[in-house]
C-alpha cells in the first residue's frame, strides 16, 4: 500500500494522540469508510425503491393515531 508522506505524517500524529498504532488507526478508518459506504448504498437503494413505488396517498394514515411525539 502506498501512502503519500504528508498523509502518513498526519496518520502517525493522530495515532500518537489516540495512543494507538498506525495499523490500528488505518484499520479503523477503513472499517468506518466501509460502514459509511454500506449506509450510502442502502440509502440509495431505498430512494430508488420509493422512486419506483412511491407511497400512495393515505397508505400510512392508519398509523397517525399511534404516533407519540412526547407531547403532553
Amino acid at each position: 500500500m502506498t501512502i503519500d508522506d504528508q498523509l502518513l505524517k498526519l496518520v502517525d500524529r493522530m495515532s500518537r494522540e489516540r495512543k494507538t498504532t498506525r495499523s490500528a488507526f488505518i484499520r479503523r478508518a477503513l472499517e468506518a469508510e466501509i460502514r459509511h459506504q454500506h449506509l450510502r448504498d442502502e440509502e440509495a437503494r431505498h430512494a430508488q425503491g420509493y422512486a419506483r413505488h412511491p407511497v400512495a396517498p393515505g397508505e400510512f394514515d392508519v398509523w397517525l393515531n399511534e404516533q407519540d411525539w412526547g407531547a403532553q
